[in-house]
């Protein structure tokens, strides 16, 4: 048995998680993400698929998120009509937040169609959202730490990752005629010590590993993240502005809830409205009740005195009260995205708050390379939204140490745990500084064979097995 790895994404940057398993003739797909962020990268999801979609045998997700799960629509659009295995949270979770990513994408269409902002005569989206909910009929979702025959060689066990609800580490054990090995994708692997979700599972062993690098050379610094937002929102409001927050719908935006929540608890704040303008989060957080077990918020926090529930909090839905609050001029709060400000409600919120100099805008995320996000944190004087350049008054503030993500130290901390070294660790989902730290520190402290991978290289990982 010959086993064989392509790059499809994942590789050189943050986005568009791919990885082509061949086993023998067997063609089996880990994660399968869009690529969002510079120009360069996004183009790629409009090329035809590397290989023929209708040849693929399986997919597994490792978790929801949209450079992860977001390309399966038009991989499905195309052909693929095999399973897509995942846990039971990120299956739920993947409904959301496909369907918010269809009818993103036929939204920006319309508009750009409208504006006459696109190059392209008739704009068209990626997929719609009929498209996206296609596909569900296709996934297969799993228990954690159970094992999965996905063929009669290949089987397939998740284990906990923390980063977002359902967020996963996928082991693959490959059954050959003379041997057997295991093959495992980290993932994003999440944080340490996390408000809200566990641990990662503690792995010690893999023949073949890749593992995550976004903050492969970056530890996050000890903010006391409260008393940074604290600061913050008192002194907007002194300036008689208000404060907009772009965050992901899954995971930080519940992070930022549950501190508000404490703020106004301990009267550290002035009561204040809260708009969490995000239909996606609004959803996502009710699955915090669904998916219980698989966080740190215990009963009282979510049944007996719902923390997401705050008097303060106002839930928006619908596109009018999402633009009304254009109207308000001081002491309020809005959440609203994406993270990364590509997309979503959080654009016309930008459109009309950074050229208010008594507003801030905090960033409390990472912004990959290309994102409108990157380019706000940067502070250019000028940002694109809607196809027109709006000035940037408003002041910016970066929280660090919100990310999901393992820092620097963590991702050592995690591969630590191995006893033996993997007869390849591939560094993947990284730009290129943080993958060359970590394969730097991974090779001479841990001698580990390490290896930074491009975009669509192929590698043979074993033969006659």
């Amino acid at each position: 048995m010959d086993v064989r790895v392509k790059f499809l994404g994942g590789a050189g940057s943050v986005t568009g998680s791919k990885y082509l398993l061949e086993i023998d003739d067997f063609k089996l797909l880990v994660d399968c993400g869009l690529f969002q962020g510079m120009k360069e990268l996004r183009l790629r999801n409009w090329e035809p698929f590397p290989v023929d979609p209708a040849s693929i045998d399986a997919v597994v997700i490792t978790h929801a998120h949209i450079d992860h799960s977001g390309y399966l629509p038009k991989l499905v659009k195309e052909g693929y009509a095999g399973p897509i295995y995942c846990t039971h949270a990120t299956a739920r979770l993947m409904e959301i937040m496909l369907r918010d990513s269809g009818k993103l994408q036929e939204e920006e269409a319309a508009y750009a169609r409208k504006k006459g902002y696109s190059r392209h005569e008739n704009p068209l989206p990626l997929y719609t959202l009929e498209e996206a909910e296609h596909s569900f009929s296709q996934f297969v979702s799993l228990d954690f730490d159970d094992t999965f025959e996905v063929s009669p060689n290949i089987s397939l066990k998740y284990l906990y990752a923390g980063h977002i609800l359902g967020a996963a580490h996928a082991e693959l054990e490959i059954k050959g005629e003379q041997q057997t090995k295991k093959l495992l994708f980290s993932g994003d692997i999440g944080r340490y010590e996390n408000r809200l979700l566990y641990d990662p599972a503690n792995i010690e062993n893999a023949d073949i590993l890749w593992v995550e690098s976004t903050y492969g050379n970056k530890a996050s610094p000890e903010t006391d993240h409260k008393v940074a937002l604290k600061k913050t929102i008192l002194e907007t409001f002194d300036a008689n502005g208000c404060v907009l927050i772009p965050a992901f719908s899954v995971g930080r935006t519940q992070d930022i809830l549950l501190l508000l929540a404490q703020l106004f608890q301990e009267n550290a704040i002035p009561d204040c409205p809260v708009y969490i303008d995000s239909p996606m989060a609004i959803s996502v957080t009710g699955l915090y009740r669904e998916f219980h077990k698989l966080h740190r918020l215990d009963d009282e926090m979510i049944s007996k005195a719902p923390v997401f529930d705050h008097p303060n909090f106002k839930y928006v839905r619908t596109q009018d009260s999402s633009e009304n609050i254009n109207t308000v001029k001081r002491n309020a709060i809005i959440i609203s995205a994406s993270g990364m400000c590509t997309g979503g409600r959080v654009l016309h919120h930008l459109f009309h708050r950074l050229p208010r100099m008594n507003d801030t805008v905090i960033i409390v995320g990472y912004q990959a390379e290309g994102t409108r996000g990157r380019r706000i944190l940067d502070k250019e004087p000028q940002i694109k939204i809607f196809g027109e350049m709006v000035d940037l008054r408003c002041r910016v503030e970066y929280i660090q140490g919100f990310s999901a993500h393992a820092d620097r130290n963590e991702l050592i901390r995690w591969l630590k745990n191995f006893k033996e070294s993997p007869k390849y660790t591939f560094i993947v989902h990284g730009e290129k500084e943080g993958a060359e730290a970590l394969a730097i520190t991974t090779s001479a402290e841990m001698h580990f064979n390490t290896y930074i991978p491009h975009y669509m290289e192929s590698f043979d990982l074993f033969q006659g097995i």
